[in-house]
């Protein structure tokens, strides 16, 4: 059950409306992770660090924020454990507490995130451990209030090796008070130490039908079939869904299968087309969104052939260019793994992204053609 969607106000056509996490009184499809927190917090034995895991845009961080909140605003009610009743961490938006939260001011909650370089005035690709160091005099402190102290790391798989291992200690020796939220899309990569002293909550994609109710509710502009076709391709997150929305995922879905279903014979100046649009220095996050469709296309693609299935179609031509590859599994997976690996290579070397886009349409070619 993907659950109301209170305290959302009305919506027009054509309004955009996608909140952060830190200010967005909303989460949904995720009751259960929820009622495993607040049954922590009113045990009197909550765990000094969470790892709350899962995939991309599913609502990790919101999670995060919404018990930050709840933690935070339990200094005046009793003491932590005032509340046991209480059967979500719903707050009014007009809370003092959710205001100051929203607005970053709040003296007893730190989110440790990428920061901006002052050398560059541009944002780390990384946390760094000068960061980190910030978190843990923070958490030293005295609470403001008189209640914990909350840090959010969002997310910890920005943490190069020497932040990792800050938090890390942190971890190993935390301050009387002091709880740690920590945000991760793939805690397998995480170091095992970290998440062994965590206790870990694995939150789920949402399903589809919950992913289809909040593109209504944030993208009412959108076609019915538009919708089907991004929930599609989310597989469960919605910020990925209103991410593809945003950067022309849908217009680039469809480019890239009609490309996919003439593989044998490929269309090159297309192609070129295609990648010199993609190379422009403002296309960025468009090259960006197709590498992570074409990824995901290839991965679903192998995954589903595993299971001797085929994937659903999800746009007009799919079925032709899931053909080109001739049902061949161990074919599909190379490609993938290919295709995958020259993207990573790409992004950790700054190569040219119109000659990446071409390089992964004629990898393609040469293994539907052999």
């Amino acid at each position: 059950d993907c659950g109301p969607l209170a305290g959302r106000p009305a919506m027009t056509k054509g309004t955009t409306l996608a909140p952060s996490p830190r200010d967005n009184p909303v989460l949904r499809g995720h009751q259960q992770s929820e009622s495993v927190l607040i049954k922590a917090a009113n045990s009197g034995r909550l765990a000094h660090a969470w790892l709350l895991a899962g995939p991309r845009g599913i609502g990790k961080s919101t999670l995060a924020y919404r018990f930050a909140r709840y933690l935070l605003s339990r200094v005046d009610d009793g003491g932590l454990f005032g509340d046991a009743a209480a059967a979500d961490m719903a707050m009014d938006p007009d809370n003092p507490v959710f205001r100051r939260v929203a607005s970053g001011g709040h003296p007893d909650l730190f989110t440790l995130a990428r920061s901006v370089n002052p050398k560059t005035d541009k944002l780390r690709n990384e946390i760094v451990i000068g960061d980190v160091r910030a978190a843990i005099d923070f958490v030293r402190l005295t609470s403001g209030e008189g209640g914990w102290r909350v840090v959010i790391v969002d997310t910890a798989d920005d943490m190069n090796p020497s932040s990792a291992n800050a938090i890390l200690k942190l971890l190993e020796e935390p301050p009387g008070a002091a709880i740690i939220l920590l945000v991760s899309h793939a805690p397998g990569q995480l170091l095992a130490t970290i998440r062994s002293r965590c206790r870990v909550l694995p939150m789920p994609p949402l399903d589809a039908e919950c992913v289809r109710e909040l593109l209504v509710e944030y993208r009412p502009e959108l076609s019915p079939a538009d919708i089907q076709t991004l929930a599609s391709l989310a597989d469960g997150s919605i910020g990925d869904a209103l991410a593809f929305a945003d950067a022309g995922g849908l217009t680039l879905y469809h480019e890239m299968i009609g490309l996919l279903a003439g593989l044998k014979s490929l269309d090159i100046a297309a192609v070129h087309a295609l990648g010199d649009r993609l190379g422009r220095a403002n296309a960025t996050e468009a090259y960006k969104t197709f590498t992570r469709l074409l990824e995901d296309w290839l991965s679903r693609l192998a995954r589903t052939m595993a299971r001797g299935a085929v994937p659903a179609e999800n746009a007009t031509g799919e079925n032709a260019a899931i053909a080109a590859f001739g049902g061949r599994l161990a074919q599909t997976s190379e490609v993938w793994e290919k295709v995958s690996r020259l993207f990573a290579q790409a992004e950790r070397a700054n190569l040219d992204h119109k000659q990446v886009v071409i390089n992964a349409f004629l990898t393609m070619q040469t293994a539907v053609q052999s």
